[in-house]
């Protein structure tokens, strides 16, 4: 078991002379990895694939009891990325969402209103490459961007989510356990973000399960007080996989609302 408390390499990937980023940490030791080690891995996940097919689904318990929702992305590095979420919205009724993007241009539709949207991609954060910007200041660039606080760019680019959530707490490696068939590492975080103020919560905890072969997290599990307030898990992860040309196309459904 192993522990830390301060992590800040998210963006802290070498350059190379030829402009290629490759992973830092090929693999990890036969061992269990220290935290730090660990965080390292996770960082360049999105690296050790061209192409990857995922499906997450997620358990959260609200006023209206348990909520499952699916999130089904695909990606073919650089650029081309798809997230369909789906959600059961009662009996005979599913509502879905699609995020699409060619890396250029950003597409979104909701079935719920029949909303839709199409806009370029959004300009990053420009100058946080500055050398004299401490490690908490930076953020990870991805080579292929998914759609923002969402579990699958929790998963795929799970840089910050080390830096800015997980390395706030007392983090340790626990061991190891068999996630989708998958081996994965088990990192256990407690009171990550601590306030020390009124409303904090010390008896917040997050497990996370990280895929030992390509650094992706595999489960995530949010509890207060020893009850799981959320719980998602990956259901299916392949990397390198054939994709069809048309699954990054999309035609927006007729009487479609857009709004830009």
């Amino acid at each position: 078991m192993t522990e830390t408390r301060l992590w800040d390499r998210a963006a802290a990937l070498p350059d190379r002379m030829d402009g290629r980023r490759l992973p830092e940490v090929v693999a990890l030791p036969a061992i269990l990895p220290t935290v730090e080690e660990l965080f390292d891995f996770m960082r360049d996940a999105e690296l050790r694939f061209a192409t990857l097919r995922l499906r997450i689904e997620e358990r959260a318990q609200t006023t209206h009891g348990e909520e499952v929702t699916a999130m089904d992305a695909v990606l073919r590095h650089p650029g081309e990325a798809k997230v369909t979420t789906t959600r059961d919205a009662g009996p005979a009724k599913v509502d879905y969402e699609v995020w699409i993007s060619d890396g250029d241009v950003v597409k979104t539709y909701a079935s719920a209103h029949r909303l839709g949207t199409q806009r370029p991609v959004r300009n990053r954060p420009r100058g946080l490459d500055d050398p004299d910007f401490p490690g908490t200041s930076k953020v990870y660039e991805p080579v292929t961007a998914l759609p923002m606080e969402t579990l699958p760019e929790t998963f795929v680019h799970p840089a910050g989510y080390c830096q800015n959530v997980l390395a706030t707490g007392r983090c340790f490696v626990t061991g190891t356990a068999i996630v989708a068939g998958r081996e994965a590492v088990i990192l256990e975080c407690d009171h990550p973000r601590t306030t020390e103020l009124a409303g904090d919560r010390p008896d917040f905890h997050i497990s996370i399960a990280v895929d030992r072969d390509t650094g992706v997290i595999l489960r995530l599990t949010e509890s207060i007080g020893g009850s799981v307030t959320r719980d998602a898990e990956v259901i299916e992860l392949s990397p390198d996989v054939p994709l069809p040309p048309a699954v990054f196309h999309f035609v927006f459904p007729t009487g479609t609302t857009m709004l830009y």
